[in-house]
């Protein structure tokens, strides 16, 4: 490391133990300022309920003042005493004239009933309740203490609120009851419990979400056969149209859908969107609850639905779920209608669209085995593996024949097919599509020095134009010195001879520009022009006996092929 490097360290250092030293000095500043206001009575208190020194606090019943004091947090004597262990301290407390059982915290609007609960204090609890505190007050979070004693999933606490008179009833944040909460715990005691004290089974929250459906959500099997049992709608459908049977599919508990389907639950209710409960289980990958929904659910339903769950398996990358679905029949190019596409910025329509969006290899492999086709979608998947920089799936997509000289021109119509666009900084990329066809000569197509041309790259963008752009220009030199490996000769026009001549590469690009090509590249063109790019590209011809394998080898140019020489060198 030289002298300037180790002082830049050092500084970096300094200022790195200086923002510590200033973020601590502040904390204890706050703090110091938080003690200097409260009185020494009120210190005196907060001591001896941190510490159990009950004989302490009766002394100081009679300094009240110290009692009202709060915190920089808002937390008087009485939240620190319902959120700590001895009972004894809080009942102490509780004897202080003139307390209020309701005041709040500062921060999350906490009473001390509240506290307690969260705290998991039963003994607290009931002194509080014994002693006059609301079962009904809430915190900031609109957060009942009923709901908070079922979410501890504590049937003694939720049995004294409920004693002292607790609405079983009360919404919550988001209309959210304590019979949602049960649901999503599956107490079966705490559940009886409030249905005991009048709980309603069909309570619907903010999203029009039941009981029931949070239940089958989180697969608590006891809890949906209760809930049915006292009247629950097994049908009943959230405001995104998502019904009990979709909750329980994508939960994948195959016990819960059977029940519900024993009582009369539908498995062809679509949602909003169209889904059924076979999407669902197949996007998270329950593969016995999918085997179990195959047959039940109506192939008409899902034409309705407008994608298949072909599409839901690999949106959701279940390769294990996508092998089943072919192998029960699904078509592996089903395509998504328009109402489906259209929820999607690329309009896509192919299950193999999401493979390859999602960088997955192992699905993209299983659907083109399945015989996806690759040109479905308005964006070719060819053409999202390219920009993605996804060597492996550019290759698989080769193999089964997708068009590499393919456009799409909405955001730059070319001359040149579009993929190279995609990588001109990846040579490893550029390889896999010059040696797979791409139309090399097309990139030599433009109107500068040539006006024939004119009619046909009217309204496109030519190759030279494109790499004119100030952000492209220093890339021309190793790109055009590629491409040369894939044409017999080729004309740089006067305005792409300009930017060339400013690279590195072209004195040697000049030297194959004035110089005759070897006759063994010029062979290799015309065997590769002869056999045609549908003969070349299929792997039974290419393996077949025709070829020696030193000659193959030659056609198929696979020594500039660098994906294959880097995973051979890997392995």
């Amino acid at each position: 490391m030289n002298t300037h490097e180790g002082s830049d360290e050092n500084l970096n250092h300094y200022i790195i133990q200086l923002s510590i030293h200033n973020s601590c000095q502040d904390a204890f500043l706050k703090s110091a300022a938080s003690l200097a206001s409260s009185t020494d009575e009120n210190l005196r208190v907060l001591a001896a309920i941190e510490q159990g020194e009950v004989s302490v606090l009766r002394a100081m019943l009679k300094h009240t003042f110290a009692f009202r004091e709060s915190d920089s947090h808002g937390w008087l004597p009485l939240h620190r005493a319902a959120s700590q262990p001895v009972l004894e301290v809080l009942e102490t407390i509780l004897g202080a004239p003139g307390l209020s059982l309701e005041d709040r915290t500062g921060v999350g609007g906490e009473t001390p009933l509240t506290l307690a609960i969260k705290a998991g204090l039963k003994q607290n609890v009931r002194s509080l309740l014994e002693h006059g505190a609301s079962p009904h007050n809430t915190n900031k979070k609109n957060e009942s203490p009923l709901l908070l004693a079922v979410r501890a999933n504590s049937y003694e606490m939720t049995h004294t609120l409920v004693s002292h008179g607790a609405w079983v009833e009360q919404l919550c944040q988001k209309r959210w009851t304590a019979m949602h909460e049960v649901a999503k715990v599956g107490n079966v005691d705490i559940l009886m419990l409030l249905l005991r004290a009048g709980g309603r089974v069909n309570q619907k929250d903010v999203m029009g979400v039941t009981p029931l459906a949070v239940a089958a959500e989180h697969g608590h099997l006891h809890t949906t056969e209760i809930l049915l049992n006292c009247g629950s709608k097994v049908n009943s459908q959230a405001c995104n149209g998502e019904s009990v049977l979709m909750d329980a599919a994508g939960a994948g508990n195959t016990a819960c859908i059977q029940l519900l389907l024993d009582n009369g639950g539908d498995l062809n209710l679509p949602s909003s969107t169209g889904h059924l409960p076979i999407h669902k289980a197949a996007y998270a990958g329950h593969y016995s609850a999918l085997e179990m929904l195959i047959p039940l659910t109506s192939k008409k339903a899902i034409k309705e639905a407008g994608q298949s769950p072909v599409h839901s398996a690999v949106e959701g990358r279940q390769s294990l779920c996508l092998q089943l679905l072919l192998a029960r029949g699904f078509d592996v190019n089903y395509r998504m209608n328009a109402r489906n596409s259209e929820n999607y910025r690329d309009l896509r329509r192919s299950a193999l669209y999401f493979a390859v969006s999602n960088g997955d290899v192992e699905c993209a492999k299983i659907l083109l085995a399945a015989g996806a086709k690759t040109n479905l979608d308005p964006l070719h998947c060819l053409l999202v593996a390219v920009r993605s920089g996804s060597h492996e799936l550019v290759r698989l997509l080769l193999a089964a024949r997708a068009d590499v000289n393919c456009y799409f021109t909405v955001v730059s119509d070319t001359v040149f097919p579009t993929a190279l666009q995609y990588c001109l900084k990846d040579e490893v990329m550029m390889r896999l599509l010059l040696n797979s066809g791409y139309k090399v000569e097309r990139c030599f197509h433009c109107y500068h020095d040539n006006t024939s041309d004119v009619e046909e790259a009217e309204g496109k963008i030519p190759f030279c134009d494109f790499m004119s752009l100030c952000c492209l220009q220093h890339l021309s030199g190793s790109v055009v010195r590629i491409l040369l490996d894939y044409v017999s000769h080729a004309h740089i026009c006067s305005k792409l001879r300009l930017i060339l001549e400013k690279q590195r590469q072209w004195p040697e690009i000049c030297e194959i520009l004035c110089s005759p090509r070897s006759l063994r590249h010029l062979c290799r063109l015309e065997i590769r022009r002869r056999l045609t790019m549908r003969r070349l590209n299929n792997p039974e011809i290419m393996r077949s006996d025709l070829f020696p394998p030193r000659l193959k080898r030659f056609i198929l140019y696979e020594e500039l092929d660098l994906y294959k020489q880097n995973s051979d060198r890997l392995m």
